[in-house]
């Protein structure tokens, strides 16, 4: 039983060689999914995906002739995935919703106290032998207000670890979890209340036509002066143009992304052996008050274990005639409002 995985890092083959127990053949290719690479599926029976594959419908038609019927994407994002188009052809398609909640909350968080402490800054003093603090004050995170927009599982899991450092916690979502205000003293509020009132926003929300650019110029000019964004989310949920003016302007005090808007065909590969040719990208590394990771938010061993089992799993159930609980079911269309 042939699956063929897309963009296949070496980081991640071990785990999902481990989770096949030579149960499937796994061919794995370095290139994305793309028109052009999906021929390379002929013969197999499921393809694996990732974040910056493209499964639009022409694709996933083409996959759908070749002989695939199975759709395993190896995250729990899946704006790239042509959903309708799926369903249309009688492509089933997984996600893995719940690989590790604590690896994205818990790198939500380093990029924060990253930031805050200055801690690139002060790393790349001492290794200049230069021990002065004078730009390296910070300020305690106990105590100060974080705004957390998408409070579903990682949402929480980070409005967990904040309670941890005494932090007041405000949220913005479409179906509020009770659990969270009697547990963590999570008070959900709007999206401008909440950034009107966070000293930190973390940003948590799915990716849709709807929630494109929820954090837009107009958004951001309402956060406080000096206050800090993070986003491991998704990179479109942030128009990185208006983010970039308002450091420009002085208006947002830190920017930390573990995704960004343009990173597909960029992230995820080695560029070091020419310029940086996206000039955006370029300004806001310039700045000593952003902190950029490559998204890697998702990358623990507890969490590539439970991404490659999961996957295959579901694989597992369609084959023996089971139903895989994390099969994606057309939903109806999301509205501007329940975007977060």
């Amino acid at each position: 039983m042939n699956v063929t995985v897309f963009s296949a890092y070496p980081f991640e083959r071990p785990y999902l060689v481990a989770a096949a127990h030579q149960q499937y053949s796994m061919n794995f290719l370095n290139e994305a999914l793309n028109l052009e690479t999906a021929e390379q599926a002929a013969g197999s029976i499921a393809v694996a995906v990732f974040v910056n594959d493209d499964a639009s419908a022409p694709v996933l038609e083409r996959l759908w002739a070749l002989g695939v019927r199975y759709l395993l994407v190896r995250s729990a994002g899946h704006d790239n995935v042509d959903l309708p188009a799926a369903h249309r052809l009688g492509l089933r398609v997984a996600t893995v919703p719940h690989y590790s909640p604590f690896a994205i909350a818990e790198h939500a968080l380093a990029l924060m106290l990253a930031l805050n402490r200055h801690l690139r800054q002060a790393d790349a003093q001492v290794r200049r032998a230069d021990f002065r603090l004078d730009n390296l004050v910070g300020f305690d995170l106990h105590g100060k207000t974080v705004g957390i927009i998408g409070c579903g599982t990682i949402g929480g899991t980070l409005a967990r670890l904040l309670h941890g450092f005494g932090c007041r916690l405000l949220g913005y979502d479409v179906q509020p979890d009770e659990e969270l205000t009697g547990r963590y003293d999570l008070e959900y509020v709007s999206l401008d209340a909440l950034c009107q009132q966070a000293d930190v926003v973390s940003v948590h929300a799915p990716l849709t036509p709807a929630s494109r650019h929820l954090l837009d110029a107009r958004q951001l000019a309402k956060m406080k002066p000096g206050a800090m964004l993070i986003n491991t989310s998704r990179g479109a949920l942030l128009d990185t143009a208006a983010a970039l003016a308002a450091l420009e302007s002085g208006h947002l005090g830190y920017l930390g992304l573990d995704v960004y808007e343009y990173e597909k065909g960029l992230f995820f590969n080695d560029h070091s052996a020419q310029p940086l040719q996206d000039e955006l990208l370029r300004q806001l590394l310039a700045y000593p008050n952003v902190l950029i990771t490559g998204h890697q938010g998702f990358l623990t061993r507890d969490a590539l274990t439970n991404i490659a089992a999961t996957s295959l799993e579901s694989l597992e159930c369609w084959l023996t005639g089971q139903p895989a609980p994390n099969e994606l079911l057309l939903a109806p269309p999301v509205t501007a409002e329940m975007a977060a």
